[in-house]
Formats: C-alpha cells, structure tokens, sequence
C-alpha cells in the first residue's frame, strides 16, 4: 500500500515529529509555545512543515496532510495495468467521469498517489492514464494542478521524454 494511503496512525509508527518556536505574527503566544511542527518520514527522508496555526495540533494536522501530499509525488507504487481497477476510493469521488474533491480533503493524497503510480505505469501520458481512472484527461490535470507539484512533476517527466507541454495556469 501506497504511504499516503495509509491510516494516520499507521503512517504517523514511521514518522519522526519535531516540534519548535514558530517566527511571525501571533505574538506572545508564538514565541512561548512550540506550534512549530516538522514531519519526516523515517523510510523516505521526504519531510512536511506547517506552523501557520497558533495551535500545535492543528498544525499537526496540517503538516500529515502536507507530508502525505509529498509522499504521494516522491514514492512511486508498482501498478499492473493489465488487472487495474480504480481504487473504491477514487470511485467515491469520480462521477460520469468528473473528479470532485478538493486539496483539503482527507482523500485527496490517496487519489493524488493513485494518479501518479497510473501515470508512471503509463510512461507519464495524461490521455492514457485518464482512460485507466475512468475521468477525461482534463480532470486529471485539473487533480494534479490542486498540488501545484504534481502538476511540475508531470511536466518534468513529459519534458524528460521530448514531449512538449502547455503552460497551464
């Protein structure tokens, strides 16, 4: 299973947390308290931060979502397309092949890991790859431009094999 598809305690066994004084607004309270939360992940190194909150757990909360973001572009799961079926997952969100959900859901690095490990699989074609998750090239991309490194992540890979690509805003 796919880091960023783990449960929360399941994925946080293999973290390390950090916590420290946050700098910038917030005043007293900022300076007193360590709000300031680091994550990293002990088999990948790849690490989140989130320290905007003047509450430390919601700052937590902010930095796993984060930290399963980045574990969802960094760690490629092996995908045999032969037998794939989109996860139940990404169905929940996927109606007449339209994707709704947003960055801040809970589900949003499952179905981000799911989009690269089928793009990876598929020597990184957006068309092909959209075919595979039932949803119209654009609404992949659309997924992929909610996490603005997903988006360059897919554009290092098409420019990596000569393919052109758009600038998309």
């Amino acid at each position: 299973m796919h880091p960023a598809c783990l449960p929360i305690h399941e994925l946080e066994a293999d973290c390390r947390f950090r916590f420290s004084r946050g700098s910038g607004p917030g005043g007293q309270h900022r300076n007193k308290v360590e709000t300031l939360v680091t994550i990293e992940h002990i088999p990948t190194g790849l690490i989140a931060h989130a320290g905007e909150a003047r509450n430390q757990n919601e700052n937590r909360r902010a930095a796993m979502q984060r930290l399963r973001c980045v574990l969802a572009i960094g760690v490629r799961a092996p995908v045999e397309l032969s037998r794939f079926q989109p996860s139940s997952v990404w169905m929940e969100y996927c109606r007449s092949q339209r994707l709704r959900i947003s960055e801040g859901n809970e589900d949003f690095p499952a179905l981000l890991a799911e989009a690269m490990d089928i793009l990876a699989a598929n020597d990184w074609d957006p068309a092909l790859s959209a075919k595979c998750l039932n949803v119209s090239a654009t609404q992949l991309v659309r997924l992929l431009s909610q996490y603005p490194p997903a988006l360059g992540a897919l554009n290092q890979e098409l420019i990596a094999r000569g393919r052109a690509t758009r600038n998309r805003s």
